[in-house]
């Protein structure tokens, strides 16, 4: 990830952003997520699509994963603000366009998006320029996990009320973490109210992924390490969950690749699949 206080998102961010656009033009109907605004926002030079991390085909198992963690997230806020919830947190929001596409269905929803302060910079002015404009309800909170910050208490600052339940994401997150962090994270998040609800992505350890999926995970891997953003922390779904629990959290689980390939990719032509490299934690307080 690009380090603290340069200009601009960090490359993960701005990947997840291209997937997710490069879904509406290489990815056959109905669209898993609909979201082009990232694109927008990040206005990639000419050529983007022919990087070799835009491949079609060699990214499909990953460019699903993030299409899938998304909507997962997006239906339980939308489903949960329907039911009287109040507030979204998205740590590690990156160039997420939630609040800009969906949170007007649900008015009464706050939307609390925490990233590194050089990255939420650049993102405020990128939303004005393209006159997307910043909602009365969107609240971003600049923090890094890994600087032994008090970040519970920014986002108490920012407005974020410790005694109402809230649903949190955090998605591309805990791979970058030490294992250290990701434990200091789930303990302050289980102190959030009951009712709260957290959803976390984790890679699992190789030799728990598809065998035909690890080439090209050990690629990514390969490359994250070159750039200076190595993957620090891998999971089993059982090491998560018992992480989470011990952390003080009441219910903790994880979506199987076979659930959300139930739920978003069933019927599909396309050979878009959820990859078994990352899945989700589901935790409640």
């Amino acid at each position: 990830m690009r380090k603290q206080g340069e200009d601009g998102p960090d490359g993960t961010a701005v990947r997840v952003a291209l997937w997710r656009a490069l879904h509406l033009e290489v990815d056959q109907p109905p669209f898993v997520l609909q979201d082009g605004l990232g694109l927008k926002l990040a206005a990639p030079p000419e050529g983007w699509r022919r990087r070799p991390d835009m491949d079609p085909e060699g990214t499909r198992p990953f460019r699903a994963s993030i299409l899938s963690r998304a909507r997962y997230i997006e239906d339980l806020a939308l489903q949960s603000a329907a039911a009287g919830l109040g507030q979204f947190v998205l740590l590690g929001a990156g160039l997420d366009t939630f609040a800009q596409r969906r949170a007007g269905a649900v008015p009464g929803l706050t939307v609390f998006e925490a990233d590194r302060a050089a990255t939420q910079a650049w993102k405020k002015r990128r939303l004005l320029e393209e006159g997307l404009g910043l909602p009365d309800r969107l609240r971003f909170v600049p923090l890094d996990f890994e600087e032994g910050e008090d970040w519970m208490e920014k986002l108490a600052a920012a407005g974020l009320d410790r005694e109402r339940p809230a649903l949190v994401s955090s998605t591309g997150v805990s791979l970058y973490l030490t294992r250290a962090a990701v434990e200091d994270t789930l303990r302050r998040l289980s102190t959030l109210a009951p009712g709260s609800t957290l959803v976390m992505t984790f890679i699992q350890p190789m030799d728990l992924v598809d065998p035909a999926e690890r080439p090209v995970l050990e690629a990514v891997e390969d490359r994250a390490r070159a750039s200076g953003t190595p993957f620090l922390s891998h999971f089993a779904p059982g090491d998560i969950r018992g992480l989470a629990l011990k952390a003080g959290f009441k219910r903790a689980g994880h979506v199987p690749a076979e659930e959300m390939d139930r739920r978003y990719f069933t019927g599909r032509k396309d050979k878009l699949r959820q990859s078994s490299g990352e899945l989700l934690l589901v935790a409640e307080t």
